[in-house]
Formats: C-alpha cells, sequence, structure tokens
C-alpha cells in the first residue's frame, strides 16, 4: 500500500502553477512519488488522497496516454494508481476510484451519501401495482427472486427474504461510490449513486443513477451509447447498449439488452436476450429472448422463451386496472403477431399462434401446440416432442450460456424431460382419456378449457406422451445400471434401491431449477423460522438441491414405477428390466425416426422456392443445396442418426449383460 503525505509547500507551488485550487491543501494527501506535472487544472474540495500517477493506457487505434488528473473538480474522492482522469465539466464527489481507472469527457459523478446504489429497490413484476414485489440486490438469483414473487402464500418467509435484502441495502447508506480496478467510462453524462465493480466499461451512457454494476475481471460489464438506467442492477458479464431504457431493473448474468429496448420494473435472469422490444413488469427467467420491434412481454413469467415479431399480451381488461398476470412456462415459442390475454397459462415447450382470448390454461398438456382458427383456440396435445424445434433448442441453451463468471448465480437445469415435465405428462395422460371418456369416443372434437382439441391429435398426443415416458423413465433405468457387473435379480435390485426419501412427489420449475416441491416448501418454512437467517444460507440451500437433482430424480422415477411398468423397484427381475430397455429403445428409435421425418420437410421442394433467382432449370437446387447444404450432411440429421445407433447400441449392451 503506498504511504500518503501531506503536500509540501513546493508540491502546492507546482499545483497552483498548473492551474489548480484548494480552500485547504492540507486535506489534500499525496503518494511517494507524486508527480505534480501530471495534475492539471483541478479543484479540490474536502478529503482528497492520491496515488501514484505512473500508469499508461493503450486506446483504439493505437494513441496512448499516460495517468494524470485534469480538468476536474475533485471532493472527497480517493483516486487509485495509474489511473487517467480527465475532462469532467461538473464534478465528481464522494467516490472511491481503484487502481487503473480511465475516466474521460463526463459531464458528472456523485455519491450523495444517503443512497443504497440500487440495493433493495422494489421491482413490481407481474402485478404492475404491486404485490408481488421482489427487492433486488447483486447476488439476486431467479430461485430466490422466485421464493420472494410467487410464493406470497408463504408471508412470513417472504418477509423474512425482503429483510435480508433490506439489512444489506441499509449496509450501503452513507458510504462512498466505488469505481472498481480497470473501469473505463468514456464520453459519459450523469453517474450519480452508481457502484461499479472491477473492469466496468461504461463508453456514451446518457444517465446513469442509483444503481450497482457487479462486473469482474472474467465476466466484464459493458455499458453503451445513450443508455438511460434508474433503480437498477447489472450482474457481471451483462451488457446495455443502443439506447436502452430501464426503470427499476435486475439484468442477470451474461444477458444483453440493446437497440432500443425499453424496461420496467422487470427481472432479466442469465443470458436472456432482448432487443427492439418492450418489457413491462415480467419475471424474465434464464434464456428469455425478444429480439423484434412491436413486441410487448408484459406482466408474465418466462424462461427459455422465444418471442416471434409482434408478440404481445395484455394484463389490463379495464375494471381494476393491469392487475392480471400470465406463467408461459419454460422452453415456450410466441409466433409472429401471437397474443395472450391475461389471465393464461401455457404449458412447458408449447408453440402459441394467432389471438387467445379466452384466458387458456395447458399447463397439464406441455410439448402442445395452442393456435387460433377463425377465434377458436385449438390445442393439439404433444406434438412438440417431435419437433425438430424443440430438439435443437433443448441442444442450444447450453451451448449458449455466456456466463464468463466462475459464480454462476442462477442455478439452471438444461433437461428437456424432467420430473417437473414427466409427472404433466404422465397426468396428461389420463386427462386425454378423461376428456375422451365423458365426450364419447366417437366425437369428432372435445372442449377443454375453452380450447377445443381434435379427436385425433388426442389420440397422437396420448401416443406422444407414452413415447416420452418411455424414453425417460427408460433413460433414469438404464443410468441406474451402469457399470460391467452382472445383472443378477439382486444387483439389479440393490443398484435401483433410492439413496435418499428426497425427490417425492411433485416437482417445480423455480426459475430455471428443477426442484422437489417438497425441499422447497421445507426451506421456506425454514427461512420464516429463521433457521435459515441470511441470504448466503439461501442461496447454499438451493444450490444443494440443484447439484442433488439426479439422484432426486430417480427418488421420484422410483415412486412412479409402478404406474409405469407395473412393478416397484424392489420387484423387478432381470427378465422385467429386459422388457424395459425393449420399450425405450422403440421410443427413442421412434421419436428419433419423427424428428428425421420433421427435419426432412426443411429441404422439401416448398423449403426451395426463394432459391435460383434469375436461373435456369436446374439452378434452384444448385443453389439450394450452396446455401443450406444437402439433407444427408445436415449437421441435425447426422445427429439424429449418429443418436439412433449410439442408444440402440447402448440398449444393445444392457440387454446383452442381462442375458
Amino acid at each position: 500500500m503506498s504511504h500518503y503525505h501531506n503536500l509540501t509547500v513546493s508540491e502546492i507551488a507546482l499545483l497552483e502553477g498548473n492551474g489548480c485550487t484548494c480552500d485547504d491543501w492540507s486535506r489534500v494527501r499525496v503518494a511517494h512519488p507524486f508527480h505534480a506535472d501530471r495534475v492539471r487544472n483541478v479543484v479540490f474540495s474536502g478529503d482528497v488522497t492520491i496515488d501514484v500517477l505512473d500508469g499508461t493506457f493503450e486506446l483504439p487505434g493505437g494513441l496512448r496516454r499516460t495517468s494524470c488528473i485534469s480538468s476536474v473538480t475533485l471532493h472527497n474522492v480517493s483516486v487509485g494508481r495509474g489511473c487517467f482522469i480527465n475532462r469532467v465539466a461538473n464534478y465528481i464527489a464522494n467516490y472511491r476510484i481503484a487502481d487503473g481507472v480511465y475516466i474521460d469527457n463526463v459531464e458528472r459523478m456523485v455519491a450523495t451519501l444517503d443512497s443504497t446504489y440500487g440495493v433493495g429497490t422494489r421491482v413490481s413484476v407481474l402485478n404492475e401495482t404491486g404485490g408481488r414485489d421482489v427487492p433486488i440486490y447483486p447476488r439476486l438469483s431467479a430461485q430466490v427472486a422466485y421464493l420472494i414473487a410467487m410464493y406470497r402464500r408463504h408471508s412470513e418467509m417472504v418477509d423474512s427474504l425482503c429483510a435480508m435484502v433490506d439489512r444489506e441495502a441499509e449496509s450501503l447508506r452513507g458510504t462512498p461510490g466505488i469505481v472498481g480496478y480497470g473501469t473505463r467510462i468514456i464520453n459519459t453524462g450523469t453517474i450519480e449513486n452508481v457502484s461499479m465493480g472491477p473492469c466496468t466499461h461504461i463508453d456514451g451512457a446518457t444517465r446513469l443513477s442509483n444503481g450497482t454494476i457487479t462486473s469482474t475481471p472474467e465476466a466484464p460489464v459493458s455499458v453503451g451509447d445513450n443508455v438511460i438506467a434508474e433503480g437498477f442492477i447489472l450482474a457481471s458479464g451483462s451488457s446495455l447498449a443502443d439506447g436502452v431504457v430501464l426503470h427499476h431493473c435486475f439484468v442477470g448474468q451474461a444477458t444483453s439488452l440493446a437497440h432500443l429496448f425499453s424496461g420496467h420494473d422487470s427481472l432479466f435472469f442469465a443470458n436472456c436476450a432482448c432487443e427492439n422490444g418492450e418489457a413491462a413488469a415480467i419475471f424474465g427467467g434464464p434464456f428469455t429472448v425478444t429480439m423484434h420491434k412491436s413486441s410487448l412481454l408484459i406482466a408474465g413469467m418466462f424462461s427459455f422463451l422465444n418471442a416471434g415479431s409482434g408478440s404481445n399480451q395484455s394484463n389490463h381488461m379495464y375494471k381494476l386496472g393491469p392487475i392480471h398476470q400470465g406463467v408461459v412456462e419454460r422452453g415456450s415459442k410466441t409466433t409472429s403477431d401471437s397474443y395472450i390475454l391475461w389471465p393464461a397459462k401455457i404449458g412447458a415447450f408449447t408453440l402459441v399462434m394467432g389471438r387467445h382470448v379466452t384466458h387458456p390454461d395447458t399447463s397439464s398438456l406441455p410439448f402442445s401446440y395452442l393456435i387460433e382458427n377463425n377465434g377458436t383456440s385449438f390445442l393439439v396435445p404433444g406434438v412438440n416432442l417431435k419437433s425438430v424445434g424443440t430438439i435443437r433448442d433443448a441442444q442450444k441453451w447450453p451451448k449458449r450460456d455466456r456466463r464468463t463468471d466462475p459464480d454462476r448465480l442462477d442455478l439452471i437445469n438444461f433437461n428437456l424431460l424432467s420430473p417437473f415435465t414427466v409427472q404433466k405428462m404422465l397426468g396428461g395422460i389420463e386427462l386425454l382419456t378423461e376428456i375422451e371418456t365423458l365426450a364419447g369416443v366417437t366425437g369428432r372434437h372435445f372442449t377443454y378449457q375453452s380450447m377445443t382439441i381434435e379427436a385425433r391429435a388426442l389420440r397422437r398426443g396420448r401416443e406422444y406422451y407414452a413415447l416420452a415416458l418411455d424414453k425417460f423413465m427408460g433413460n433414469s433405468l438404464l443410468s441406474r445400471l451402469r457399470g460391467d457387473y452382472a445383472l443378477t435379480d439382486e444387483a439389479i435390485r440393490e443398484a435401483l434401491r433410492p439413496t435418499s426419501a428426497d425427490g417425492a412427489g411433485d416437482w417445480i420449475d423455480a426459475g430455471g431449477m428443477i426442484a422437489p416441491r417438497a425441499m422447497i416448501e421445507t426451506l421456506c418454512a425454514d427461512i420464516a423460522s429463521g433457521a435459515v437467517s441470511t441470504l448466503a444460507e439461501v442461496e447454499a440451500r438451493l444450490r444443494s438441491i440443484h447439484d442433488r437433482y439426479y439422484d432426486l430424480e430417480w427418488t421420484w422415477v422410483a415412486e412412479h414405477l409402478p404406474r409405469w411398468c407395473g412393478k416397484s423397484w424392489d420387484e423387478l427381475t432381470a427378465a422385467d428390466v429386459a422388457v424395459l430397455v425393449g420399450r425405450w429403445k422403440d421410443s427413442v428409435v421412434n421419436l428419433d425416426r419423427q424428428l428425421y421425418n420433421d427435419a426432412k420437410k426443411e429441404f422439401s421442394l416448398v423449403s426451395r422456392v426463394g432459391f435460383g433467382v434469375d436461373g435456369v432449370e436446374g439452378d434452384k437446387d444448385r443453389d439450394f443445396e450452396q446455401v443450406r447444404g444437402q439433407f444427408h450432411s445436415d449437421p441435425f440429421v447426422t445427429m439424429v442418426l449418429r443418436h439412433i445407433d449410439e442408444k440402440t447400441a447402448l440398449g444393445d449392451a444392457l440387454l446383452a449383460r442381462l442375458a
């Protein structure tokens, strides 16, 4: 640590000769060696410390600059080693500036000492009039926000969590603002009550107020041209650019907001990508994506969403105000110009097309199409299980996890099939059978939750669910029987013995984390009772549940084996397992073949319309192949075929061990 000393008479004379002024030079302290020639036209006020000005900066284009402080007023500021501060039109007040910071052409930077830097700001998600407010803080995860916003029935738990955040906020009141080491602030307007972590990059922002930027060297935060943000927290690796406007928002790790996007009272967790459109009071779980103009996400909870152009929802029926909300479960898509009138609940991995105004609830029938035709909402259950788009999405999400910070806040489960979705398909099979029985098996269409299901779609949906059930249960069974030991009846039952009672019962999707409801309820009770009393303890408990996923999954599978195959785990024999492996192989190959056929449609003659412009006969096919390639060499197609071979070989190997 550098040693600071009061200015000598000669140093003061040098500073005054360089155009510097101060009412009380005794309150200015500097480190040795002090380069007085690098301090020019500075007005000093209050307590100011300056470390050694010995740094150099290389700017784009190759321009090099040496550390200096010039053309600025400093009030109660400490300046770290090797900093460059130049052309601050108004002043910098109450900031602790770390080493290697570069500040040039800024209007004003002030911390008023009565701020909490955005921590504790209430974000009115889902209900614009309040009732689900989430107080934000730097380590907020989608899971903690989910508990606060969605578990209002546990009022004592919610109050305890909010109190923990408020205590963290109050600990910041009266403290100076922080500019972390290696930060660069260039060509920016007003920065008021904003604390910045290391390596923050702000270039061209218009106004930032009351916020915290938790940048890190591994995952820097970027704020670009014309950005306006108030009452915010930006997590590591996030970026705002091109005229983004935010009011009371949390922006999660590796989330990108750009191109005139605006949002108020919204939470955007890890890997969201939002451009051009607008968000109002949304809970944007991981991988919420909206990229088009005229798209409005409002008063809804989303995750792994792909919103098409012009996607809209309404939360106001012009009676008691904007009080309605909606839930779109993970993995869903909304097509261009789709519309949903809240309240509504859309099941996981559902495609929404058209306008839906009768408040549909498809949560019991995931992997469906919800399509409007002449004002009627038609539901096609399970059909998304054979869609290339669904599988492609499931594969791309892990690859598009852009978080480079090793400390990942959001707990994300990428599995397409899990107890959360499979329990719905189990119930969906029974529900579709019940609908058919009540209405009569000879009916041509059926009514469910203000939607219409055609008879053929109902029966096919039941088949899709059965195939997916066989695939998931078989996958879990095979994973328990891995190894090279002899698969006797006793060895099978020992391998299938659940290692924990945790995992039984219903499962939920808590903001991207798939977990047993009972374990979340227990955590809620412990928070309410004070057994879990800090945010760090809450985070640790949630992470423990997440890390145990596969162990807990097997407990759920073991519980539901009788519904699937008619026997419990401790009754299965080698012969039973052989039959189940055969069912699993058939389901995997069947679903993969349907994916293969769905992919083939992308190479049909219709798909070639628009290719071969101005060409002669045959040019269309040649142009198409140059751009899109050939069907049999398409990466997705070859992946599907390889998957069939690999899973077939895996099943055959297990059958050989059983034999």
